[in-house]
């Protein structure tokens, strides 16, 4: 199974693949994983703003995505992905979140190679200069 090196780059290829392509499954859901928490009333905005976790990745769907296995040919099958502030992985992992700030960008694409067929980014102009060029020498189109 592939490890991933950046969390953020991990959870765009998740969006890709659980709620884009619908491969990936159970597609993950917080409210499902918060039943039965003590304080937890259905609501994971309210469970999250409660507890002063707002604008900020749950610990639950961290440890949850950072344990995610994604089999070679899942990863082999990704050829475009969308990094956009309303993916709904992010609504999964940061209920209380406005894409206002910068808790979901990419730092690294060293992930790469885990995606070798990939062929488009869209909404690359959240990566930077440093990692476009890194997309562009690799033939990889950035829009």
């Amino acid at each position: 199974m592939a490890s991933f090196k950046d969390f953020n780059f991990k959870l765009v290829v998740v969006e890709q693949l659980m709620y884009i392509d619908e491969t990936l499954t159970p597609q993950f859901r917080l409210a499902d994983l918060l039943k039965g928490k003590e304080g937890f009333g259905g609501d994971p905005w309210n469970y999250a703003h409660e507890r002063g976790l707002s604008y900020q990745v749950m610990p639950e769907a961290r440890a949850y995505f950072e344990a995610l296995e994604i089999p070679g040919e899942l990863l082999a099958g990704v050829e475009e992905l969308c990094m956009d502030g309303g993916n709904q992985v992010y609504q999964e992992c940061a209920p209380v979140w406005d894409g206002e700030d910068d808790l979901f960008d990419i730092g690294s694409l060293d992930d790469l190679a885990l995606v070798p067929n990939l062929r488009r980014v869209l909404g690359s102009e959240f990566l930077g200069p440093e990692l476009l060029e890194v997309l562009t020498a690799r033939g990889i189109a950035a829009d």
